[in-house]
């Protein structure tokens, strides 16, 4: 019998923690937050301290008395949620629900799910941080202050259904001021002149025009390119100085979230959600089968902006690197590195939990992005301790009608941590400099001093310079760390919000803003400036990061915020509700059918669409596909039963919860029905037919036809068969699985 309670936050962590913990332990996961601000209100009492009014989350009850009946059995309570300030306030949350029973409970946390850290863990309870836990609450107020307070205003004046968010309104402000930035660029001119050279032993040197011997000469025409070529092409060109040396590459830190993501991005072009996902997955633990020990977890917590590494890890790698590689790709002492200054340094960086376990041994364990992001991080971590590379590298300088070529090269002397890992650069515009840095160059003949070499060819090309990229994921995350933006947590939310508003979409694999970002950017700058303020936002997430640390209270960083906000949401509301702004629509060639109008570009929940601009007088809207051309329109289904209202023809439509019937008399006729489908089953309670019906996100469930009358229902499959031990109808899960419907009956069979 358990008698010792263990709380997590994932239910995908059980079974690892489970596993290491043993019998004596029962492991249950919260699921995320069980209390929050309520939907419909504010929930803030500004005029008394900001205090929060949290309500139970609907959906939670079951779970919530689940909580309870098992903590008032146990004799000890642990709550293990996530080690951040997230994961500390669900931790605080849950002491609320369980009442009385979490004086029984303390807190632990560990950086990565293996036995060690685990165990070690429920060895030293402490209690809840209520440091970290006032710092997630400051973060939430002030958000939900900014939402609920603004988003009506825009809502008014710009769109219904628009929604302000503190930091996604900056974050579409960086990806529009861009935007702007590119259609404001003038390219200018610019011309390169290469030869290519021929020594006496036929080997080719490719060089490139430098300037003179006295300065570096841009040029700027075809006329200056065409002086240049006429006074070389007749001459020779004559070595006149070569310049070798040694440069000591070091590697880059081991991950943090933002450089994780950025570099997931580069290599395998992951969305930032992506590679979450997938670094929670090996965090939480993966089953590896009995050869490496069942279920395990792969690396460190992965939201962390710390570069932190245990000694004991470093120990470990030490040992690992002088086995595989010798003593020489080991540095003389163990490297370590700096943390920016404004770094919560709560964990490590993220790395490898169990060194043991090299990617190629269990890449058959693993899922191709799982071994992926695993190796990834592997080969970061390793190189990161590893010794520094050293690069060769050597500049010829050719003259030539007293007019300076040049070329580079390098060779590596001594790969060092290049032997297992290369950082990725950001993609950027041509530079015509990087043609005489050494390290991007390829290795060029052996050249003297004095030597005459050949012209096989030499030609002169015109260039533009090119304005800035836009921002993909990688960069825009790396421009909110530089500007302390958000934290480790709250970078893939940010851009899973902005895009999902309507904001900012993606082209490629870039971002760019919508009208609607452009304008409601436009209005946010002119009426909340120090909202928008990228100095004022890096600011406030330092006075959060003062709440966390016990240097300031929530009332004390919320009044001075509120303050300065209070007085630019009364202007901006007289001002705005004023003057109306007409969101602008992109026109088509698309004519309406209906009213000969030119039909509009228009977001939907379901993307981009066309509609005509006379609405609400004239409805006609048409389906578009990714290339804008319109869609054919799918064959309607009609129902073999008349409208029950007018007699019409049914048809099956589909909206938020998947098919229904309706009439096709709509809107004269408003008639419709869930739409069903008898699975050949007869329900356990009252032995009516069983059917299936689609819910909230077009997931499939079954229920009694009697339903609401008839309670039963699953979003498992039923079947006629009956479960062996307790007599209960079966249930068929997606795997494959059968599982008995009784709460308390842990049958299952494949």
């Amino acid at each position: 019998m358990a008698t010792n309670l263990v709380i997590l936050e994932s239910p995908g962590k059980i079974s690892t923690v489970k596993n290491y913990l043993g019998s004596n332990y029962k492991v249950i996961a919260s699921v995320g937050h069980v209390r929050d601000l309520p939907k419909s209100t504010l929930g803030i009492d500004i005029d008394n301290g900001f205090e929060a009014h949290y309500i139970n989350i609907r959906g939670k009850g079951d779970l919530i008395k689940e909580l309870k009946r098992e903590a008032r059995k146990a004799d000890k309570i642990f709550f293990a949620t996530d080690p951040d300030r997230e994961g500390e306030a669900i931790s605080w949350h849950l002491a609320a629900v369980l009442g009385e029973y979490s004086k029984k409970a303390k807190r632990v946390s560990f950086n990565e799910i293996t036995k060690t850290a685990v165990r070690e863990a429920i060895k030293h309870p402490r209690d809840i941080d209520i440091n970290l836990v006032n710092s997630q609450q400051a973060r939430r107020i002030l958000d939900r202050i900014v939402g609920y307070k603004v988003s009506p205003i825009l809502w008014k004046t710009i769109k219904s259904g628009l929604s302000a968010g503190r930091v996604q309104s900056v974050a579409t402000k960086i990806i529009v001021e861009r935007e702007e930035e590119i259609e404001s660029f003038k390219p200018v001119e610019y011309w390169t002149i290469d030869a290519v050279l021929t020594d006496l032993k036929k080997k080719h040197v490719t060089t490139r025009f430098y300037g003179s011997k006295a300065k570096k000469i841009k040029i700027k025409s075809q006329r200056e390119a065409d002086e240049i070529l006429n006074a070389v092409r007749g001459g020779e060109f004559k070595v006149c100085e070569i310049k070798k040396g040694t440069k000591t590459r070091a590697p880059a830190p081991p991950f943090i979230t933002s450089t994780l993501q950025q570099e997931a991005a580069r290599k395998f072009n992951f969305q930032s959600q992506k590679t979450m996902k997938i670094a929670q997955e090996l965090y939480e633990g993966i089953n590896l089968g009995a050869e490496f020990g069942g279920v395990q977890g792969l690396i460190t917590y992965m939201r962390t902006d710390s570069l932190r590494i245990s000694e004991e890890a470093q120990k470990r790698a030490k040992s690992f690197i002088v086995d595989k590689y010798g003593e020489k790709f080991y540095p003389s002492r163990a490297r370590v590195y700096k943390s920016k200054s404004n770094a919560q340094d709560a964990h490590e960086a993220i790395r490898p939990s169990n060194l043991d376990l090299e990617p190629q041994k269990i890449k058959r364990q693993l899922t191709a992005d799982q071994f992926k992001l695993y190796k990834l991080i592997w080969d970061r971590f390793i190189a990161s301790q590893m010794a520094s590379a050293e690069i060769n590298t050597v500049v010829v300088d050719f003259e030539n009608s007293g007019y300076i070529f040049r070329s580079s090269g390098y060779t590596v002397g001594f790969s060092g941590y290049m032997t297992i890992y290369e950082e990725s650069n950001d993609d950027a515009p041509v530079n015509m400099d990087d043609a005489f840095d050494p390290e991007k160059n390829a290795k060029i003949p052996v050249i003297s001093a004095d030597d005459t070499l050949g012209v096989r060819k030499i030609e002169a090309t015109q260039h533009f310079t090119e304005p800035p990229l836009r921002y993909d994921e990688a960069t825009l995350i790396k421009f909110l760390e530089e500007k302390g933006i958000g934290r480790p947590s709250t970078y893939t939310p940010i851009i899973t919000v902005i895009i999902t508003r309507g904001y900012v979409e993606r082209d490629g694999k870039f971002l760019k803003p919508t009208q609607l970002g452009r304008i409601t950017t436009k209005v946010m700058n002119e009426h909340f400036p120090d909202i928008m303020d990228y100095k004022f936002t890096a600011i406030m997430e330092n006075r959060l990061d003062a709440i966390e640390n016990g240097m300031e209270t929530i009332e004390e960083a919320l009044s001075d915020f509120y303050t300065g906000f209070s007085q630019e949401l009364g202007k901006a509301e007289a001002s705005l509700l004023e003057n109306n702004i007409e969101l602008p629509f992109e026109e088509t060639d698309i004519i309406c059918e209906k009213c000969g109008s030119k039909m509009v570009i228009k977001n939907g929940r379901f993307g981009k669409f066309a509609a005509c601009p006379n609405y609400p007088r004239c409805k006609n809207t048409k389906t578009l596909n990714k290339d804008g051309t319109v869609a054919e329109a799918k064959p309607v289904e009609v129902a073999d039963f008349k409208c029950e209202i007018c007699g019409s023809d049914v048809v099956v439509r589909k909206g938020q919860y998947g098919e229904f019937y309706a009439c096709s008399n709509y809107p004269k006729c408003k008639f419709t029905k869930a739409k069903i489908v008898e699975i050949g089953v007869s329900c356990p309670l009252c032995g009516d037919a069983i059917v299936s019906k689609t819910g909230k996100g077009n997931k499939l469930f079954y229920s009694c036809r009697r339903y609401p009358e008839c309670n039963f229902s699953s979003w498992d499959m039923p079947t006629d068969k009956r479960c062996p031990e307790c007599g209960k109808i079966l249930l068929m899960k997606k795997t494959g699985t059968l599982v008995c419907s009784g709460v308390k009956c842990k049958y299952k069979s494949k």
